[in-house]
């Protein structure tokens, strides 16, 4: 099929890269020629493992194109991706569909016979309707269709989740647009679940699974807190609740909170969408307002295992971008973090394997350094916020031997305690309580790890 991808972005780019992964004939198109002149010398706007590699793969195979004229990028194409941006309007938390609207009025001229029209960005129900309606201002009906597609992808592993999805979801109201979507998915994917329903439920679809997801990460932060209190483990809290197959391992690691692009505004668009229709979504609005508490409350946490006051103290902080494998910083809990220790006084250095620029964009008297060894250099404290691979791996004697005092405030379970204590750390984590901590880890020095889990677990059942 030759498709039309309207807007570079992170689902833009993935989405339409991946589709010349399966063969088809995609023009990518977005408004800021800047933006594509940098992608046609292969400098990508975005970081995301593997993507670099796709892109010029597909593109040296003349599947893959970028461009600025939209004309060209519409005319013929059989499907027509609107994957723009869908900001929360400052303010209001609502999503702003400026973009989706006007991206409907810019393609209406240039649409083929019988294309279809897919919305991958995410949307509020009824946006598919709206985006229905502009068109038909200008084509005839009956000559389009319009579905909706939302995307699922988790940035730092995109690739794979497009490419090998947990199930995608299609929204139509008509045969023929439900017959071209299925053969788009159908043959590359097989017997991958291909949800099939209205276009309503499609929209819907996305920010219900977004508010699920981020209630079941404030859940198991909040149950941390109590584990701290009562001197249990929140992993293995975590992972005997996680092995029944109702709830899932997944989204249950205790930290300072969720961030990104998806996470907190899909919650507060999707807390809107209820106000409109007069709806209360208790649990997603306690949500919101559990999870951005949390991210600063975790700068207390660094406050109290420094001694209680971090005023003169220099802090290091290794992680700055929301999760590993991405260069995003939009919503990171490392923010709040930090601009909370500031208000304390404290003196902050941060440390990113690739989210340095980024976040010099959001962050401001922060020496932002390259090396996480001289970030730490005569701190009083190091905090990891963010686990990428390059952190974990950091050798701990040396990390130790560059700072002032040795106090290692680890948000992330980046490292066995064990291992951290016998480099010469007092350790801060999340859901144990210190000394409960210091006793479980003296179990790992002659057992191996399956052992010490039973003989943990024993101990925890009988407090």
């Amino acid at each position: 099929m030759k498709i039309a991808v309207i807007g570079t972005g992170y689902v833009g780019l993935v989405s339409g890269t991946c589709f010349a992964e399966w063969g088809h004939d995609v023009v990518c198109v977005d408004k800021n020629a800047d933006k594509i002149s940098r992608i046609n010398n292969g400098q990508l706007p975005i970081y995301e493992p593997d993507l670099d590699i796709l892109v010029a793969r597909n593109r040296e195979a003349d599947r893959l194109s970028f461009t600025c004229d939209l004309a060209s990028a519409i005319t013929n194409a059989q499907v027509v991706f609107i994957a723009v941006g869908t900001p929360s309007r400052v303010g209001q938390g609502d999503a702003d569909l400026s973009f989706v609207y006007m991206a409907a009025r810019e393609m209406a001229p240039f649409l083929a016979e019988g294309a279809v029209v897919a919305v991958k960005s995410t949307v509020p129900v009824g946006t598919g309707d709206a985006v229905e309606k502009i068109i038909a201002s200008v084509c005839r009906r009956g000559s389009f269709s319009v579905a909706s597609n939302p995307e699922f992808l988790r940035e730092g592993v995109a690739i794979g989740d497009f490419l090998k999805p947990d199930r995608v979801v299609i929204g139509a109201e008509d045969g023929r647009a439900r017959a071209v979507m299925l053969a788009l998915y159908r043959e590359p994917l097989g017997s991958t679940p291909l949800v099939v329903t209205d276009r309503c439920t499609a929209e819907l679809i996305k920010y219900a699974a977004n508010a699920f997801l981020a209630t079941k990460i404030t859940f198991i932060n909040e149950l941390a807190d109590l584990c701290e209190r009562v001197g249990s483990n929140v992993g293995e809290l975590a992972l005997g609740i996680g092995l029944d197959k109702r709830i899932g391992n997944s989204f249950l690691n205790a930290g300072p909170g969720y961030g990104g692009s998806c996470f907190p505004k899909d919650t507060l668009a999707l807390l809107r969408i209820a106000q409109d229709y007069g709806v209360v979504l208790r649990i997603v609005e306690e949500t919101i307002v559990a999870n951005e508490a949390r991210k600063r409350k975790m700068a207390l946490k660094v406050v109290d295992a420094v001694g209680g006051d971090v005023d003169g103290q220099t802090i290091a902080v290794l992680g700055l971008t929301f999760k590993p494998d991405t260069d995003d910083m939009r919503e990171a809990p490392a923010v709040p973090l930090i601009e909370t220790l500031q208000r304390y006084g404290a003196t902050v250095r941060g440390y990113d394997p690739v989210g340095n620029e980024n976040a010099s964009c959001v962050l401001e008297n922060v020496a932002l350094v390259d090396d996480p060894y001289e970030c730490a250099r005569d701190a009083d404290a190091v905090v990891v916020v963010t686990e990428w691979d390059s952190i974990r791996r950091i050798d701990l004697s040396r990390l130790r031997r560059v700072m002032r005092r040795p106090v290692l405030v680890d948000l992330r379970s980046a490292f066995e305690p064990g291992a951290a204590s016998a480099a010469g750390f007092r350790v801060s984590t999340i859901g144990q309580r210190p000394e409960r901590a210091e006793r479980l880890n003296l179990l790992t020095d002659d057992v191996d790890r399956d052992t010490s889990r039973q003989i943990r677990s024993r101990q925890v059942r009988g407090k």
